[in-house]
């Protein structure tokens, strides 16, 4: 598997190298989706465990290349604007999830951008919309920090205590995010429900 080959590669690189990819993979997460960035930042975090890596260099890496990643899909979509994502329909950024975030955000304004990064499949749609909608950039930068900042806090932390073999650190940590995500896919059905029983239930009666 290339991302293992990768992450044994890595071992080998100077630790400056090594803190600069683990920000550089946070970064292009937000770009690309389907790069595995937690699994790296979880291998970062393994290497804090084992005294390679400090806690403070892994975390600061990876919470600045997150923070700057949401912050420039969020500054394209202000400057592309809506029509042209929605047109083009790309392949790891749907229009359906442009058009699923636009309509959160109609709902829960900034309070969407500050859980952001606990919202699995739709991280980099809510950056776009967030841009698209022309939210006022100092706040943004501002929830996106503390999102960032949280969600490596608690994902580093797990990575570093449980255990010394990488193998058990992706084993135990894999199961986690699967568990996780669905979880978090039920909560939202149940809320997407809720809403809609409830806009359908005040209707008036004609």
């Amino acid at each position: 598997m290339y991302i293992e080959k990768f992450l044994n590669e890595l071992r080998s690189f100077p630790d400056f190298l090594i803190y600069f990819f683990l920000g550089l993979s946070a970064f292009v997460e937000n770009l690309v989706p389907p790069i595995p960035g937690d699994t790296i930042t979880a291998f970062g975090a393994f290497l804090v465990g084992v005294g390679r890596l400090s806690f403070a260099g892994v975390y600061i890496s990876t919470t600045v290349g997150s923070l700057l990643g949401f912050l420039c899909l969020f500054w394209v979509g202000g400057l592309l604007g809506r029509h042209f994502f929605i047109e083009k329909d790309f392949r790891f950024l749907r229009a359906k999830d442009i058009i699923k975030a636009e309509e959160w955000f109609g709902r829960y304004g900034y309070l969407l951008i500050l859980f952001n990064r606990f919202m699995p499949g739709i991280r980099s749609a809510v950056a776009l919309a967030a841009g698209i909608s022309r939210f006022r950039t100092l706040p943004v930068l501002f929830l996106s920090l503390l999102s960032c900042a949280a969600w490596n806090l608690i994902w580093i932390f797990m990575g570093h205590t449980l255990g010394t073999h990488w193998e058990t650190v992706e084993h135990k940590m894999g199961d986690f995010m699967v568990r996780y995500n669905a979880a978090m896919i039920v909560l939202i059905v149940l809320i997407v429900l809720f809403f809609v029983f409830r806009k359908k239930f005040r209707r008036k009666p004609k």
